[in-house]
C-alpha cells in the first residue's frame, strides 16, 4: 500500500498503512502491538500499569515476533499531595457499597497507582530504543524529553483542545493526536481540567491541523474505513484507533466487561472520574449512576480506585461490573470481532480503495 497521499506519519513512524493503535493500559499488551504491527499498522504498549521487568519481557515479545516500529506509552501526571481528610470522605461516600457486598469497611485502603514517567522509564528507553514513545497528559520535565529525542525515538503526545496542541509542538512534539470529545478511557487533557472545554473530532482536527505545523493524528469516534478517510479529508494524516480493538481476540478485558461492549447503546458512555480521578469515557454502571459520573468527592488521579479495590475483589470474580470501569469511546456500535490484524488490514484496504477509485 504505497499510494496514501500524505506520507508524513508513514515516514515519521516508519509505518505501511496510516493506523495507530491506542494505548489502552490494562487492556493491551504485546500480543495485540504485534498483531497490528504486522499489519503495518503502529503498536502500541501501555507502559503506565507495568513495572519496568513486565516492559522489558513485553519489548523482547513484540520484537521476537514484529519486525516492525513500536511505540511505548506513559503518562505524564503529577503525583497528587496527601489528603487524608479527602480519601476518608470518599471511602465514606462509597460504605454503603462495602455493607452491600461484605468488604471489610475498616481494612486499611489499598493504594491504586499509575507510574509517571520517571528517571527510570527514562532509562529503559534510552536502553531498548523504542522507534516511538507516546506520553497522555502533556510531556514530561525537559530534561527527560530531551533525552528520549536523543535516544532516536519520534515522540507522541495527545492534545484535547488547539491550545495543547499549540504547546505539544512549542515544546518539542514531533506529531500530535487530536484526541477527540468522543474517544474511550482517560481524556488527554493537561491545561486545563474543565471538561466543558473538550471538542469532538470533527471540530478539533481540521483546527488542529491549521494551529500547527507537525502531522496531525486523529483520534474519537474512528473505528472503520470511514472515520479514516473522514480524518484525512479533515487533514490528518493518520487516526488512532482504540474501542474498535476492545472487541478483538488479543484484548485484554473481562468477561464483563467484553459483556457490555457487545450490548450497550451507543449513547451510554460517559466522562467519569469515579474510578481514577481523573475524566476518561466508559459505558454507564452503576457507580456512575447512582453517584453521578463526575463527582467533587473521587481523590485526585489516580488514587480514587484504592477506595473501590475491596469491592472490585468480591464482585468481579462473580462477573459483576458494578465498580468496574468499562472504558469505551461513543463509536462502540462500530465494534467487530476481528483479529486485530485483520482488522487493521481491512481498515486501511477499504480506505484506500476509495481513495484510489
Amino acid at each position: 500500500m504505497s499510494t496514501w497521499q500524505d506520507r508524513r506519519i508513514l515516514d515519521l513512524l516508519g509505518i505501511e498503512v496510516p493506523i495507530l493503535q491506542a494505548p489502552m493500559a490494562g487492556a493491551t499488551g504485546s500480543a495485540m502491538a504485534i498483531a497490528v504491527g504486522n499489519a503495518g499498522g503502529l503498536g502500541a504498549l501501555p507502559c503506565a500499569m507495568l513495572g519496568l521487568d513486565q516492559v522489558r519481557t513485553e519489548i523482547a515479545t513484540f520484537r521476537a515476533a514484529c519486525q516492525g516500529p513500536l511505540n511505548l506509552n506513559f503518562f505524564c501526571h503529577q503525583p497528587p499531595m496527601p489528603d487524608a481528610q479527602g480519601d476518608a470522605r470518599w471511602k465514606q461516600a462509597l460504605q454503603p457499597y462495602y455493607q452491600e457486598v461484605g468488604a471489610d469497611f475498616e481494612a486499611p485502603t489499598p493504594v491504586s497507582n499509575r507510574a509517571p514517567f520517571d528517571e527510570h522509564s527514562c532509562q529503559l528507553v534510552e536502553q531498548l530504543r523504542p522507534q516511538v514513545v507516546s506520553f497522555h497528559f502533556g510531556l514530561p520535565a525537559p530534561d527527560l524529553l530531551q533525552r528520549v529525542k536523543a535516544s532516536g525515538a519520534k515522540v507522541l503526545s495527545s492534545a484535547t483542545t488547539v491550545e495543547e496542541a499549540r504547546w505539544l509542538e512549542e515544546h518539542g512534539c514531533d506529531a500530535i493526536i487530536a484526541m477527540g470529545y468522543e474517544a474511550g478511557g482517560h481524556r488527554g487533557m493537561f491545561l486545563s481540567t474543565d471538561i466543558t472545554s473538550q471538542i469532538g473530532t470533527l471540530a478539533l482536527v481540521p483546527q488542529v491541523v491549521d494551529a500547527v505545523r507537525v502531522p496531525v493524528i486523529a483520534a474519537g469516534g474512528i473505528a472503520d474505513h470511514r472515520g479514516l478517510l473522514a480524518a484525512l479529508a479533515l487533514g490528518a494524516s493518520a487516526v488512532q484507533i482504540g474501542t474498535a480493538y476492545l472487541f478483538c481476540p488479543e484484548a485484554k478485558v473481562s468477561p464483563a466487561h467484553r459483556h457490555a461492549l457487545d450490548s450497550a447503546p451507543a449513547s451510554d458512555t460517559a466522562l467519569t472520574n469515579l474510578f481514577t480521578g481523573r475524566p476518561a469515557r466508559g459505558i454507564n454502571n452503576r457507580l456512575m449512576r447512582e453517584l453521578g459520573p463526575m463527582s467533587d468527592l473521587a481523590p485526585r488521579f489516580p488514587l480514587a480506585g484504592g477506595a473501590l479495590m475491596p469491592l472490585r475483589a468480591i464482585t468481579d470474580p462473580q462477573g459483576n461490573s458494578d465498580f468496574s470501569n468499562l472504558w469505551s469511546g461513543q463509536a462502540l456500535r462500530l465494534g467487530r470481532h476481528l483479529p486485530a490484524g485483520e482488522l487493521t488490514r481491512e481498515i486501511a484496504a477499504q480506505a484506500l480503495k476509495k481513495l484510489t477509485l
